[in-house]
């Protein structure tokens, strides 16, 4: 049998994309004045023009990490993922979190899960200074067998500060910050891998201190006082949350410019029990996961040692030249659209 993908776990991310393109041609209502979009290609978060100010609006869900809550019965860390994904998006146009609010499809009205749920994601807003403001519970037992949870995330910048990526240029540097995991992408592909080697997810996996369904249930880092701390004493070009599409996500910064990691993040065994488990290809594997490099910082290359050297997570690992696409040099792979 050839080796595991993410489109033979179930998920295409260019069937994706091409689902998402089909949307948005047929959303084409465009509003003036105030509260217009900012039509800027490639944002984590869209941007609404309220005078001196854009808002940021972000929107997610945690996916399917929730199967692995309902199998192991503990809600109590999701909410944080629900958050994390939210924010981490939303910090990457330099935009700081305000408000949440977070949205539970449910089979049957269950307390003793809602309540769990709620404590993670009171951690997530704690960490992330922001506010939960409201939300909603539906119960939708024809359509729903189970709980799904996302969220949107209210946020705000000024238009001096804030940062799209188009600054980047030939001879900054690629800071990776750690991931604390797995975060909440490419969960499909892990737990088909750990199911087709009739592993369940409270066994020990070699090379593992957790069993393996509490290494995937580990919560998605939330860099949100990190990252807007660096951006208020850094020049700061590119900010890249490394989610949903692993290094493919860079592409979203300046184009005309070859992004290269040469040095990266030393993957957690997590990754390299995966990898191995399904015989996952390294191109894959790398646009899929994190790979330990949750998320990432282009800057001028005196900026981004500076950097490096204040934050005991950040480490250089690549470097911004002329030519396309991101380039993965200590494999020769190269991700050349998004």
């Amino acid at each position: 049998m050839s080796g595991w993908t993410y489109a033979k776990s179930g998920v295409n991310i260019d069937q994706k994309s091409e689902a998402i393109r089909a949307l948005v041609d047929e959303v084409s209502y465009k509003r003036s004045g105030i509260g217009q979009a900012v039509r800027l290609p490639g944002l984590f978060a869209s941007l609404v023009d309220f005078g001196d100010r854009y808002i940021t609006m972000a929107t997610d869900g945690v996916g399917s990490k929730l199967l692995i809550a309902e199998a192991l019965n503990k809600w109590d860390t999701v909410g944080i993922d629900c958050i994390a994904m939210n924010v981490n998006d939303t910090i990457c146009v330099n935009a700081e979190p305000t408000s949440f609010v977070d949205y539970i499809a449910i089979d049957e009205p269950k307390p003793e899960i809602t309540e769990e749920i709620g404590k993670g994601l009171q951690k997530g807003a704690e960490l992330s200074d922001m506010e939960i403001v409201g939300g909603e519970i539906a119960v939708l037992p024809e359509i729903i067998n189970g709980v799904d949870l996302s969220g949107t995330c209210m946020g705000y910048v000024e238009k001096d500060r804030i940062i799209t990526g188009e600054t980047c240029a030939e001879g900054d540097l690629i800071i990776g910050l750690e991931s604390s995991g797995i975060h909440s992408n490419g969960l499909t592909l892990a737990r088909k891998v750990v199911e087709a080697n009739g592993i369940a997810l409270t066994d020990h996996v070699k090379g593992l201190s957790k069993t393996i369904g509490e290494e995937l249930l580990t919560p998605t880092e939330i860099y949100v006082r990190q990252v807007l701390g660096i951006t208020r004493s850094h020049e700061v070009h590119g900010l890249v949350d490394i989610t949903g599409g692993g290094l493919r996500n860079i592409l979203r910064m300046r184009k005309g410019l070859r992004y290269v990691i040469d040095d990266p993040i030393e993957p957690a065994p997590v990754f390299t029990a995966l990898q191995e488990l399904g015989d996952i290809t390294t191109e894959e594997i790398y646009q899929t996961l994190n790979m330990s490099m949750g998320f990432t910082i282009i800057a001028p290359a005196d900026e981004a040692e500076a950097i490096a050297a204040e934050n005991r997570n950040a480490k250089i690992v690549g470097r911004v030249e002329k030519g396309e696409g991101v380039l993965l040099e200590t494999e020769n792979v190269l991700y050349d659209h998004y």
